[in-house]
């Protein structure tokens, strides 16, 4: 599996922000999306369904952040509205061969959020 997301840069708080995932290989259960803030550890944002029926959501982003799926295209994109500073990170997409599984990794994009 091939995960190539995009999408990231510098925006302004209170903008929104749209990033995809491109997926590419075999058929997965799960994708997700992650992030990782300058010195802080990656974390979990959200998971969808391949099919994109399922979703979860970390309790910090669900008011503002939507996942969704794209099965015609086999994309995954992650919707950010009324973004934050402090939602400055590289946001990494994530693949599963089960449910909430993160088997394969894309490269991050990174998101800059000025105040």
């Amino acid at each position: 599996v091939q995960l190539q997301a995009s999408g990231g840069g510098l925006v302004q708080a209170g903008d929104s922000l749209s990033l995809s995932c491109a997926a590419s290989g075999r058929t997965v259960a799960t994708y997700g999306w992650f992030r990782q803030a300058p010195g802080k550890e990656r974390k979990f944002v959200a998971f969808v369904t391949w099919s994109g029926a399922s979703t979860e959501y970390d309790d910090s982003v669900k008011d503002r952040f939507t996942i969704s799926r794209d099965n015609a295209k086999n994309m995954v994109y992650l919707r950010i509205n009324n973004i934050q500073p402090e939602d400055t990170a590289v946001y990494y997409c994530s693949a599963g061969r089960r449910w909430n599984a993160t088997d394969y990794w894309g490269q991050g994009t990174l998101v800059t959020v000025s105040s």
